[in-house]
């Protein structure tokens, strides 16, 4: 850049870099999305197209960003993991955060057709995010778990609150009747009044779905006599588990590895 008399402007720019060796997680949150959602006839209280759409958006956002090494989404939220040692625009988090959501609303508005060909966008998706560093990998696992156990008590709630609705309350009479209600009750009133077990929802609608890249066998081609070859690539996947308990990160160490002292 040439210099001029006007450069003494940037000395009022902050530095934002974030500390180093430390996870940094930028969560994405859509804005006005009860509106949004309405204006859009979302299914209540799960849209599985909406859902898959959020979902491949994340898994765009880890095919561009290498640094991210796991997403965590439910609902229209998404979290994704950096990697610790990451240098990514050195760690500057207005960079982080401003291409993240800009990224993720550019491939949800390019994407839309493809998960509701028969729906005209009606109005410009937007996403607000916010930027946390943590200094430990178990910290990390512990945010991602007060997510999935937040997406359960949403989610729990949600689906009580739209059967009685779709069964003839109103959102008012609705409310009240699960007022005070615990997670047991909860699952009495969907079993009992809509033969409706819980448990046997689709795990995306009670756990989210993680965002990752994992080790899979593929066919690149067929030798001379017509037996398959295979390569082992990684591959972003999008699965629906547990995340709470250790299995998973006991079963997939290399995803929080941290590498910092």
């Amino acid at each position: 850049m040439a210099n001029s008399k006007y450069e003494y402007v940037k000395k009022f720019e902050t530095d934002d870099r974030l500390p180093p060796s430390s996870w940094i997680v930028v969560r994405i949150d859509g804005c006005h999305f009860h509106q949004f959602s309405a204006e859009h006839a979302f299914e209540k209280p799960n849209d599985e197209n909406a859902l898959n759409l959020m979902n491949s958006c994340a898994v765009s956002m880890l095919e561009q960003f290498p640094d991210i090494v796991f997403a965590y989404g439910v609902s229209d939220e998404y979290s994704f993991i950096w990697k610790e040692t990451t240098q990514f625009y050195q760690r500057r988090s207005s960079k982080l955060l401003s291409l993240s959501v800009s990224y993720f609303t550019s491939v949800y508005v390019m994407k839309w057709k493809e998960f509701f060909p028969h729906k005209e966008l009606k109005g410009p998706p937007y996403f607000d995010g916010r930027v946390v560093c943590y200094p430990r990998a178990k910290i990390v696992q512990d945010y991602l778990a007060w997510r999935q156990v937040d997406c359960h008590i949403n989610n729990q709630y949600n689906t009580c609150f739209w059967m009685l609705v779709k069964s003839g309350k109103t959102q008012r009479e609705a409310q009240e009747l699960l007022k005070g209600t615990q997670a047991k009750d909860k699952n009495e009133l969907l079993f009992q009044q809509f033969n409706v077990n819980y448990d046997k929802l689709p795990q995306m609608f009670r756990k989210g779905s993680c965002v990752y890249r994992k080790k899979v066998e593929e066919v690149v081609k067929l030798d001379d006599t017509g037996n398959p070859v295979t390569r082992t690539r990684s591959k972003v996947v999008v699965e629906h588990m547990d995340i709470i308990g250790p299995k998973f990160w006991s079963e997939l160490p290399y995803i929080l590895k941290e590498e910092c002292d």
